[in-house]
């Protein structure tokens, strides 16, 4: 088996908060979110990362993050175009919006020939995620099913005093497998709880704090590539005709349809980390804070890759 890499999604550009957010530094020294996420995966065992941009951030991309993590791993990148699409399909005149995060992982096909892990480029998942996903990775492999991972989190553990997030809630049996996952767009702390509404706020659903959400953290077996390029097709066929500027081909998606299919088996591993995101300008300082009382407490060291 090939040793998994690290696969980030950086191409957004974070409508909510305004700006390339994935390249704002989050401490005194510089270090960016991502910064923390590739020293945790380098020591959870990872030595290799792909980087999902777009072609036009290259330049601000590489001279924020990209050169200096090259020193310390290798370094390639998948470039999310909304060119990209299978023969015979076209982008809609006026489309600007990309097609979403399985569209975002199947534009690194040719470089990846074993396990993977994916993460967002503007989440902080903490150390523990890492080595658990990594060892997984190393140590599963398909059988009689497609055999990938998610890293779940305590839904109190991933949301904002500053607004609304959407969260994936999942469903599991009692082996501790995923069995679906609820996309809520809108879940937010609310009367000393936690709720989400359907209906731009007419009424709200509690929801536990300890309820398992899915953060974008997956690892997959070189499989889902496959899939998601076969599916493509016809999502497009059907996504084109319904909403032509706005629909997207979402990972979570290509997985359920999978085990719906019982193609495929996750296992959701438990983080009991704290989770942190810049999803709005206001959660910043919560993330500097954060990330200043972690070093603190010795779990970093202050310049991150000079003691690498």
């Amino acid at each position: 088996m090939n040793k998994p890499v690290l696969v980030i999604m950086a191409a957004g550009m974070g409508s909510r908060y305004g700006g390339l957010k994935q390249i704002d530094p989050v401490d005194a020294e510089g270090h960016i979110i991502m910064d923390f996420s590739m020293y945790d995966a380098k020591r959870a065992g990872f030595e290799k990362v792909i980087f999902i941009i777009k072609k036009e951030n290259e330049a601000d991309f590489k001279g924020a993050i990209g050169d200096r993590i090259g020193q310390y791993m290798e370094v390639s990148y998948a470039y999310q175009e909304l060119t990209n699409l299978p023969e015979g399909f076209e982008v809609p005149e006026g489309r600007v919006k990309p097609w979403g995060t399985a569209h975002a992982v199947l534009s690194c096909i040719d470089q990846i020939d074993g396990p993977f892990a994916v993460i967002n480029a503007d989440d902080y998942y903490g150390r523990e995620a890492f080595q658990l996903i990594y060892d997984y990775l190393v140590a599963h492999e398909d059988d009689d099913k497609y055999r990938y991972t998610m890293v779940g989190y305590q839904l109190g553990n991933t949301v904002t005093d500053n607004g609304h997030v959407a969260r994936g809630i999942c469903d599991m049996n009692a082996e501790g497998e995923l069995i679906g996952i609820h996309e809520r767009t809108r879940i937010e702390k609310r009367d000393g709880g936690i709720a989400f509404t359907e209906d731009d706020g007419t009424t709200w659903v509690s929801v536990p704090a300890d309820a398992i959400v899915s953060m974008n953290m997956w690892g997959f077996t070189h499989s889902i590539l496959t899939e998601i390029r076969d599916g493509f097709p016809a999502f497009l066929e059907e996504g084109l005709k319904s909403n032509p500027m706005k629909c997207e081909y979402f990972l979570p998606a290509v997985v359920s349809n999978l085990l719906g299919a019982d193609q495929a088996t996750v296992a959701v591993l438990k983080s009991a980390d704290k989770w942190y995101g810049v999803t709005y300008k206001e959660d910043k300082p919560v993330v500097v804070a954060a990330i200043k009382k972690m070093k603190e407490d010795g779990l970093y060291p202050e310049h991150l890759w000079e003691e690498a």
